[in-house]
């Protein structure tokens, strides 16, 4: 297969973003670069270093669906007869042995739609909400259900389902995944490391709006693909909605009504935690890391889930959730 074009998307990524495009610009057709906003001089060091450059207007909201949007219509400008497309996204770093073990796959396999490989965190160490993401990103290989932010895309079948929706804040990739699958096509994660991820996350505050983030992508998945076969992300919103809302209320309720000793309910949530720990793989520290967080995170994602209901109800625009 011919080299890919690469779209890039970013705002005030810094030093990560010439990381990023460094890591791309010799394996590319061409490379453009989308910036949201950026005031850190982005935009001058991504044409400094070679890539096409593309302005989001400000005057409409700006999402990382709408930028991979845009920036994969200016590639289709730069290179007419690109067939393939690697998204990244401007805090990542695409590793060198990627792109022959991705390019292989695709040519064996023109059934495949959209193939990824393993995010890891650059620095998993430097926080515990660093090591959270690098335990996530670590997902199953094999036939998958949905990609990230970081994948080799073919481009007819992003035109055949339309591409990214621009209004979704989060889970656009999943969300372009289910479209994808309805159409025939499969997605494929690769037992292959394909980028490093700097999350920077060094706060409690820039996890939970994460993990709210995570929650509103929940339910606006389940509102749009919620009904069979997909129910996409319905067992997730559930599940985010009974720990994070319904069981602290209805302790609540019940506290009020027969006295204090209903606050005993509350002890589901370490029997959680401890259920999640004995069923995690990995040392101690990452097990009891991963167990505690996710409980803790259903809350965060539960308000995530009530703001994306509460605007739907208003009919107003989302906004963006950000943690960085």
């Amino acid at each position: 297969m011919t080299a890919p074009g690469v779209v890039v998307i970013g705002r005030n990524e810094g030093e990560r973003l010439r990381r990023c495009l460094t890591s791309v610009m010799p394996h590319a057709q061409a490379v453009v670069y989308v910036d949201s906003g950026s005031t850190d001089g982005s935009t001058a060091m991504a044409r400094s270093l070679g890539a096409t450059v593309v302005d989001l207007d400000l005057c409409r909201p700006f999402t990382a669906a709408r930028a991979r949007n845009e920036g994969l219509r200016r590639l289709r400008q730069v290179l007419p007869q690109v067939d393939t497309v690697q998204f990244v996204d401007g805090d990542c770093e695409v590793v060198d042995g990627w792109w022959p073990v991705a390019q292989a796959f695709f040519g064996a396999h023109p059934e495949v739609a959209a193939v990824c490989g393993r995010r890891r965190e650059r620095h998993p160490d430097s926080s515990i909400y660093n090591l959270l993401c690098d335990i996530e990103w670590n997902t199953p290989v094999g036939r998958a259900k949905a990609c990230g932010g970081d994948a080799l895309m073919r481009v007819a079948a992003l035109t055949q389902v339309g591409g990214f929706r621009d209004e979704l804040i989060a889970g656009e990739e999943p969300e372009l995944c289910v479209r994808l699958r309805a159409a025939n096509w499969q997605v494929w994660r690769l037992d292959a490391d394909m980028t490093l991820h700097d999350a920077a996350m060094t706060r409690f505050g820039q996890w939970w709006r994460r993990a709210m983030r995570a929650g509103y992508a929940f339910a606006e998945g389940a509102h749009l693909h919620g009904g069979p076969p997909e129910r996409h992300w319905v067992r997730e919103s559930r599940s985010a909605m009974a720990w994070g809302l319904a069981l602290p209320a209805a302790v609540l309720l019940l506290a009020a009504l027969f006295g204090p000793a209903a606050l005993g309910l509350l002890a589901l949530y370490p029997l959680q935690v401890m259920r999640l720990f004995a069923g995690a793989c990995g040392s101690a520290r990452v097990r009891l890391a991963r167990s505690a967080f996710l409980v803790l995170g259903k809350f965060a994602e539960a308000a995530g889930e009530l703001r994306f209901h509460a605007q739907r109800l208003r009919h107003r625009p989302a906004g963006l959730i950000e943690y960085k």
